[in-house]
C-alpha cells in the first residue's frame, strides 16, 4: 500500500498544533524531525521535546487530496512561519528491514564479526579464531552501528568471557548478550521494558543457536541475581535512577559496563554508582 507523505517546517511553538491539525484532517501518523541539526537530549517521562525548527511529517491514505490539505493548512495557520511544503507518494515497504540494504559486516576487536542476515562471506567464515553474530534487529535498538553499542562490543571482544554469567540490562535486539555468549559466556539474562525487544532478542538468539543459554525478561519478571558481567547500554537518566538495583546485580569482583552516556553526563553517572561501591576501572 502506498501513502501520501506531506511535510512542512515550522517553529516549536506551532509544531504540535500543526500535528493535531493533520490528525484532524485524517492523517494516519504524524512525526517530528529536526530541521536544523539541533540536539535534544533525554526528555522527562511524558515530555515531548521539540526542536526550534521542526519538520512535521504526516502520512495520509491515497484517497486523501494533498492540495486540499495544503490549502486548509495555510488558511488555518496564516500568521505562522510555515515553510518548505513538500508532498510525495511513499511506496510501502518493510521499513524495519531496509537498514539491511546499507549495512556492512563489522568487526570488533580481533574476534567478533557482526553481520546482517545473509551477509556472512566466505572470507569471514574462514578467518581463524573469530565468531560471527548474525543480526536482524526488527523494531528493536541495536545493530552495532551506534557508537555506544560499538563500544560495548569492543569491550566484550577484548575480554575473556569464558564461563561468565552476563546480564544485559536494556537488551534491545539482544546484540550484546548474544555476542557475550558467542565469545564464551556460559549464560545470559536479557532485560528490556519493550516486549518487541525481547521478541527480537529471542529471534536473534535462535539465529545464532544460543537460545538455550539466554533468558529474556520484562523488568517486573526478573528475579534479581548476581552476574560476573552486567551491561547497561541505555541513557544517563535511567542509569542514575537504577544505580542501586543495577549495582546489586554485580558479583563481588564482577564487572559493570555502562554506556549511552554523553561526556557531560559522565560525572553524574560515575557518582551515582560510586555511591553503591562501584569503582571506576
Amino acid at each position: 500500500m502506498a501513502w501520501h507523505q506531506l511535510s512542512i517546517t515550522t517553529d516549536n511553538n506551532t509544531a504540535t498544533e500543526i500535528s493535531d491539525f493533520f490528525s484532524e484532517l485524517g492523517a494516519v501518523s504524524v512525526t517530528y524531525m529536526d530541521a536544523e541539526d539541533q540536539p535534544v537530549y533525554e526528555p522527562a517521562p511524558g515530555e515531548t521535546k521539540i526542536w526550534h525548527r521542526t519538520k512535521v511529517i504526516a502520512l495520509f491514505e491515497l484517497d486523501a487530496e494533498p492540495e486540499l490539505v495544503k490549502t486548509l493548512l495555510f488558511s488555518h495557520f496564516k500568521d505562522s512561519t510555515i515553510t518548505h511544503w513538500h508532498q510525495e507518494v511513499l511506496q510501502d515497504q518493510a521499513w524495519e528491514r531496509t537498514w539491511m540494504d546499507h549495512y556492512q559486516p563489522m568487526k570488533f576487536g580481533d574476534s567478533l564479526w557482526v553481520c546482517a542476515t545473509g551477509q556472512q562471506s566466505t572470507d569471514q567464515e574462514h578467518e581463524a579464531n573469530t565468531v560471527y553474530l548474525t543480526l536482524d534487529p526488527g523494531l528493536a535498538f541495536g545493530t552495532g552501528t551506534h557508537p555506544t553499542t560499538a563500544l560495548c562490543l569492543e569491550w566484550l571482544a577484548s575480554h575473556d568471557l569464558t564461563d561468565k554469567i552476563v546480564i544485559d540490562y536494556g537488551c534491545g535486539s539482544g546484540i550484546l548478550a548474544i555476542a557475550a555468549l558467542l565469545l564464551g559466556a556460559k549464560q545470559a539474562h536479557a532485560i528490556d521494558i519493550d516486549p518487541q525487544a525481547l521478541e527480537a532478542t529471542h529471534y536473534n538468539a535462535e539465529k545464532n543457536q544460543v537460545q538455550d543459554k539466554i533468558t529474556c525478561y520484562l523488568p517486573e519478571q526478573f528475579s534479581p541475581i548476581q552476574a560476573d558481567i552486567v551491561l547497561a547500554n541505555i541513557l544517563a537518566k535511567p542509569l542514575c535512577e537504577l544505580s542501586a538495583s543495577i549495582s546489586d546485580l554485580v558479583k563481588p569482583q564482577g564487572e559493570l559496563v555502562l554506556s549511552g552516556i554523553l561526556n557531560t553526563q559522565a560525572k553524574s553517572v560515575i557518582s551515582a554508582y560510586q555511591a553503591h561501591n562501584m569503582q571506576l576501572a
